[in-house]
């Protein structure tokens, strides 16, 4: 990924125009609670539909041990004091990734917290890497930056589903996972995270008719066919 420029304070000057244009990209919006299956669907329409799946977690762990990087020690002291890093760092780190992958041919894009269904994604810490992730865009701010600094958004995914099936999911992967947040106090803060923080954005963009609302509750076939179907009139 190229280098990050930024001379001051860690943050990109502010932009007069996006650094992408939505007429010749797509950005999608991936959003729903812990255990929504969000990292299944969306390795469904990686190897479909050709879209690149860019995971702010996964930037940011990256980030964090490239040689030369400039946010790569604000990233660590982030870790070491409990702090979320900021979310100016994390849109400097989408746009990168995303001129990475138009350089290289990409121009469909899935943009979430994480993209592997064993990281997390709701404001929790790595197993191991001890940095918190809290899904992307989890908040408006976040949202409108994106939207702002990068690309607009064509639409956003979101998979619906309810607390007491994502729950019972969510246990039932904690049996094997090993995952020390799949327990019923770390899975109750988890969902009172992503309805005070991230429903507000699935909203906001539901009345501008941005958004794909997809019931998560069914079998995962079931879902990727109601995925399939919601994008036919999108794309």
């Amino acid at each position: 990924m190229p280098a990050i420029e930024s001379p001051d304070g860690h943050q990109k000057p502010a932009k007069d125009i996006p650094a992408f244009s939505p007429s010749s990209i797509s950005v999608v919006f991936v959003l729903g609670g812990p255990g929504a299956g969000k990292g299944t669907q969306c390795a469904n329409l990686v190897r479909d539909y050709g879209f690149q799946h860019l995971s702010a977690g996964d930037l940011l762990r990256a980030e964090q041990e490239r040689p030369g990087s400039e946010f790569g020690e604000l990233i660590k002291q982030c870790i070491k004091d409990g702090n979320i890093v900021p979310m100016e760092v994390t849109v400097v780190l989408l746009e990168n990734a995303m001129r990475d992958g138009i350089e290289k041919g990409s121009t469909k894009f899935l943009i979430d917290g994480t993209k592997h269904p064993s990281l997390l994604s709701c404001g929790m810490s790595f197993p191991g890497f001890g940095l918190k992730v809290v899904g992307f865009p989890r908040k408006m701010d976040q949202a409108l930056k994106f939207e702002s600094d990068v690309c607009p958004s064509r639409f956003t995914l979101f998979f619906d589903c309810s607390e007491d099936v994502m729950l019972q999911r969510l246990l039932n992967r904690g049996k094997s996972s090993g995952r020390a947040d799949d327990n019923l106090e770390s899975i109750g803060k988890r969902f009172r995270t992503f309805v005070e923080t991230s429903m507000p954005v699935v909203n906001y963009f539901e009345k501008e008719g941005r958004v794909v609302r997809i019931d998560a509750a069914k079998t995962p076939d079931e879902v990727y066919q109601a995925v399939k179907d919601g994008l036919k009139d999108r794309f």
